[in-house]
């Protein structure tokens, strides 16, 4: 018998990059936002796996390695990016935001929910603050979604209103 001839591994990793390119590209898309940004680092990942592409016996598992030096390599660029710095003739000028205001204006509008009737008030704090959808609302009040929605119309107009006269 002759001796079973070993593949050729160049060619058998441009067959592996020719079929599971796309696949690839979309993972690398999902890790970094910018599509130029992905495509550079799957061409990174690819070239760090093709010099170990030897030492993967199972290549179905292939992806997953591959996807794994491209979570690494985006973590380095991470971190690299992290550690660089800027240099400028002149600092920017940099702006504290003043808490008092956004302060004052949660206390304004505490004190015009007190305009509300109890069931306005509970149907806005569960829509707006807890950001629960209508069904969840009417729910955990034990009332239609229709009620919970002319309920947060009516409230929301009372609010207008109250804050309009507290202008004036």
């Amino acid at each position: 018998m002759y001796p079973r001839k070993q593949p050729d591994l160049a060619s058998d990793f441009e067959e592996y990059v020719r079929i599971r390119h796309a696949a690839l590209l979309r993972s690398a898309q999902r890790l970094v936002a910018d599509p130029l940004d992905a495509q550079d680092l799957l061409q990174t990942a690819l070239a760090r796996t093709y010099l170990h592409w030897h030492r993967i016996a199972d290549k179905r598992l292939a992806d997953a390695y591959l996807r794994r030096v491209m979570i690494n390599t985006r973590t380095e660029w991470w971190r690299a990016r992290k550690l660089q710095e800027l240099p400028t003739e002149q600092l920017p000028d940099t702006s504290i935001e003043d808490p008092t205001q956004q302060l004052s204006d949660r206390q304004l509008l505490r004190d015009l929910m007190k305009a509300l009737t109890p069931q306005q008030r509970s149907v806005l704090v569960l829509r707006h603050w807890e950001q629960l959808t209508t069904e969840e609302t009417a729910a955990a009040l034990g009332m239609a979604a229709g009620t919970v929605k002319s309920t947060l119309h009516r409230a929301l107009a009372r609010l207008r209103q109250e804050l309009q006269r507290s202008y004036l």
